[in-house]
């Protein structure tokens, strides 16, 4: 157990159960999106399960003259949609070989690594802010089955969909709505 709650007395063992107790509490105050956001910034688990997977954003580069920006913000519009490096590099207008060596250079991915990074970061804001069937939440950030969602999200957090709902989601309302 990372802390004990008996009425109003709260107590932890430890640096790391402390910050889990610290953000125990913000989430019963203030709401999940309030302690996940807190947990992000801290760079911790919102709720371990076991495990002290990390749950960390990964921002976008800072634009340049050169940037591939625009060609990042058309795809994350279209993160539901099939995308390609062909169709990536025809938007950059460049070659789909151009595209990869820039794309690294830009976020030390390749394009296709990028695309999943990105996927995988809205199927996680699906999962914390809806109730869409799991289904849904593939779909929607184009990962396409709830197989796919399952086998990179448990590569990457550690958890399966369902943990990783349950985890972000604790002792707080959700909302059904679609994020865009």
């Amino acid at each position: 157990m990372l802390y004990v709650e008996d009425g109003n007395a709260l107590t932890s063992a430890g640096l790391s159960a402390g910050i889990d107790l610290c953000l125990h509490l913000v989430r019963t105050d203030h709401g999940a999106a309030v302690a996940n956001a807190a947990a992000r910034l801290m760079v911790a688990a919102p709720v371990r399960p076991g495990g002290p997977a990390q749950f960390i954003e990964t921002p976008l580069p800072p634009e340049t003259g050169t940037s591939l920006a625009a060609t990042r913000a058309w795809a994350l519009e279209r993160l539901h949609e099939p995308l390609t490096r062909a169709s990536l590099a025809a938007h950059a207008s460049t070659s789909v070989r151009t595209l990869a060596r820039r794309f690294h250079a830009e976020t030390g991915l390749s394009p296709l690594q990028w695309l999943l990074h990105q996927r995988l970061g809205r199927a996680q804001e699906l999962l914390e802010a809806t109730d869409l069937p799991l289904d849904q939440v593939a779909r929607l950030s184009g990962l396409a089955t709830t197989d796919s969602l399952r086998k990179h999200l448990s590569r990457r957090t550690g958890l399966t969909p369902s943990a990783y709902r349950a985890a972000f989601t604790r002792r707080a309302g959700r909302s059904g709505a679609a994020l865009p």
